[in-house]
Parts: structure tokens; sequence; C-alpha cells
């Protein structure tokens, strides 16, 4: 997986919703690339089923209570090249939104007085529940394309509290230390 964008604060241009140090995994294939690209895709946009990340198994990545878990948003198609300066246009919308609008299909993990939430999962694909026990690497769903996500990811942060309008962020660590933008994580 190739990760974005880890090195700066706020790491999406924005405080809101405590997303001041969240991280985007991007899976990529041999070749570092989450999908082709052809001509097309430069000028339409393309079905999530075309990224190797789509339909992927993200787990827990800590042991916890789930204290929130969201499956029914539809995936979108994906936006690259040309149509990703009219999905950009949107972004306000979204926003208006507020947490729904911006992580879809979500989960949210209480370990440790922490609250780690994992977002962009594939709608229907949620397969836990609020106040199920989950170990670290326990599939919670599959990697997908709904809320602002521009092509299948997995959105991650860390807050203080589970409600993101509410919440402040808190850094990820990770071991070995942060992994730098663009920096190719094998998992």
């Amino acid at each position: 997986m190739q990760n974005s964008p880890a090195d700066r604060v706020p790491s999406h241009g924005t405080r809101l919703l405590a997303t001041s140090y969240a991280i985007d995994f991007t899976p990529v294939d041999g070749n570092g690339r989450s999908a082709g690209i052809t001509l097309a895709s430069l000028f339409r946009p393309e079905p999530p089923e075309y990224f190797v990340g789509f339909g992927r198994a993200v787990t827990a990545p800590v042991s916890g209570l789930v204290r929130a878990a969201h499956g029914g948003e539809t995936d979108h198609a994906a936006f690259r090249g040309f149509p990703s300066i009219g999905y950009a246009a949107t972004q306000a919308r979204r926003a208006r939104e507020g947490w729904l609008g911006l992580a879809g299909n979500h989960v949210i993990i209480e370990s440790g007085g922490l609250f780690i939430a994992l977002c962009h999962l594939q709608f229907g694909s949620v397969s836990v529940h609020p106040g199920q026990l989950v170990q670290q690497g326990e599939v919670v769903g599959l990697c997908g394309n709904s809320g602002n996500s521009t092509e299948p990811h997995l959105h991650v942060q860390a807050m203080d509290a589970a409600d993101p309008e509410r919440a402040s962020a808190v850094p990820i660590a990770f071991p070995g230390g942060l992994p730098r933008n663009g920096t190719v994580v094998t998992a």
C-alpha cells in the first residue's frame, strides 16, 4: 500500500473532524499502481472495481470495542485526470454533509482510551457492529470507494473521542516511525 499524506499536518489540509494526522493507504500492485491508466482514465470516471484495492480485506489495527459501524453508503466511480477536477468542485457539498458525507462507510474502534476510524469501506461489507469486541487483525470490512474518496483506499485516523465532530486528532504511531508520504508499506 502506498501511504499519503503522512508527513504533513494537517494531513488532509484541514483540522476539521479530527483529521489532522489522518493517513490514506492506497493499495497498489507490484508496479506501484492502484490501477492501470489509459487515455480514457484521463477523461471519464472509472468503476471502483478497476482498482486493485477495491474489495481487499480491511483488518482492525488494534484490539478494542467497536463504537460505530456504518456500511450503507454506495461506492461511487473513481476520478482521475480531468474528472477529478469536477469531483473536487463537489467537496463543499460533502463537507456540509458532515462526518458521514466525508467518511462514507466506516468503523470506529475504541482501544486504550483512543478511537481509531477506518473509512471509505465498501458498501455492505462492514462485518462488525457497535458494542462488539474485535481483535487486532480481525476483518472489519472491505476497501471501498464511499464518502469523500477519489479512488478505493483506506482512510485511517486516531481521535480522543468517538464523535469526530467533537474529537481532537491524535498522531498515529508505527513501529519504526511514520512512513513518509508516497512510501510503499507492505502489510
